[in-house]
């Protein structure tokens, strides 16, 4: 299959998925804010891993939230197949994508490591520019 057939169906379902969501009357689902934010449907169609991120989730809650959207999966595979015309529907995994997390505490760790800019700016106002020759 194509690269970009398969790019294109990957976002299709992580689509699907985000708005079958909302309908999930699960309160473990219901609840939190979810947000799909990619999908990786494999080579034969067969499975598709859905990676989720949660706005404001504590740890421990992640894996109650895991267990309701496996407890909806039969709800948004039939939604899935009812909305995109595929041979096969996948089976659909999820898996937590804490990468927003990752980014925000790598941010904070440049934050601390980054020079003030009081430093910065005394540094430059004391060197001088050893290409200027009008002082001689």
């Amino acid at each position: 299959m194509p690269k970009y057939r398969r790019a294109r169906i990957n976002d299709e379902v992580a689509r699907v998925i985000s708005e079958a969501l909302r309908d999930v009357k699960d309160p473990r689902v219901r609840n939190e804010m979810i947000t799909v934010t990619s999908c990786d449907v494999s080579g034969d169609l067969k499975f598709a891993k859905v990676y989720f991120s949660v706005y404001g989730a504590k740890p421990e809650n992640i894996k109650e939230i895991k267990k309701g959207l496996y407890s909806a999966a039969g709800f948004l595979r039939r939604t899935l197949a009812e909305t995109i015309n595929l041979r096969i529907t996948p089976e659909l995994t999820f898996e937590y994508d804490n990468a927003m997390e990752r980014g925000a505490n790598i941010a904070e760790l440049l934050k601390k490591a980054a020079i003030p800019e009081e430093l910065e700016t005394e540094s430059f106002e004391d060197s001088s520019d050893p290409l200027d020759d009008s002082e001689e």
